[in-house]
């Protein structure tokens, strides 16, 4: 997730056994918008000491580091990561190997980007059914643009048929 106000809410709603994660890079970034160019870099490095934590406790031991560090300058980015706590630590259920491949909804985002792209010039649609032609012929010409494999997909679906073999359909 994103940080949208409520949609984590809406997702446990409709998928009660979800785990809904909060984007890292979502989480950084924002972070980023507090900090000057001159520390940006020190900062961002700081953060990731947070998230590439081998654990929950060192996560939180990080957090706790970087907000001696910086929270004389930068006291929104700590309070920012605490309040979000819940919805940051899920992703460390997971092996280190996989994190990468579920720490970010880029890849959802790009897909809804070019979805939004395609409806955009149009006001209105004749039929229910003309959205959904519309909808498959975007989705085949963005999967298309799709050359580069996602990096530890492998590994990430091993993980997850094993973890969720109950919800995960076979393959």
């Amino acid at each position: 997730m994103d940080g949208l106000k409520g949609f984590p809410e809406a997702i446990e709603t409709v998928y009660p056994k979800a785990c809904v994660q909060l984007c890292i890079v979502h989480m950084v970034r924002n972070s980023l918008n507090f900090v000057g160019w001159k520390t940006r870099k020190d900062v961002a490095t700081d953060l990731k000491l947070i998230y590439t934590s081998a654990t929950v406790e060192l996560a939180e031991q990080q957090l706790t580091e970087f907000e001696e560090k910086w929270d004389s300058q930068y006291p929104s980015i700590g309070l920012s990561w605490r309040r979000n706590w819940a919805r940051v630590i899920p992703f460390f259920d997971y092996p280190a190997e996989i994190r990468k491949v579920i720490y970010t909804t880029n890849a959802i985002e790009s897909i809804n980007m070019g979805l939004r792209k395609v409806i955009k010039t149009r006001a209105s649609f004749p039929t229910d059914e003309a959205v959904s032609k519309l909808f498959y012929l975007a989705l085949n010409n963005i999967s298309k643009k799709w050359t580069m494999p996602i990096r530890d997909w492998k590994a990430a679906l091993n993980r997850f048929s094993i973890q969720f073999e109950d919800r995960l359909l076979s393959i």
